[in-house]
C-alpha cells in the first residue's frame, strides 16, 4: 500500500483504517465502500501528498 510505503503507520479499527505520519498533522481514516476507499478521503490523502511534497524520491 501506498501510505504503508511512505511511511505512515497504520491501526485499523473496525472498518477504518487510520493513519498518521510523523511530520504531518493531519490523520487519515479510510473506510471501504466495498474494495474501494470513498472519494472524499482519497482527496484528502492527494492533498496531504502534495502538501509534505511526498512521492516518488520518498519510495524505494
Amino acid at each position: 500500500m501506498l501510505l504503508a510505503r511512505l511511511e505512515f503507520e497504520e491501526r485499523v479499527r473496525g472498518d477504518h483504517h487510520i493513519f498518521i505520519r510523523d511530520g504531518a498533522t493531519e490523520i487519515i481514516n479510510l473506510q471501504p465502500k466495498g474494495k474501494k476507499a470513498k472519494p472524499y478521503p482519497v482527496r484528502q490523502v492527494r492533498d496531504i501528498l502534495v502538501k509534505y511534497r511526498l512521492g516518488e524520491s520518498d519510495v524505494d
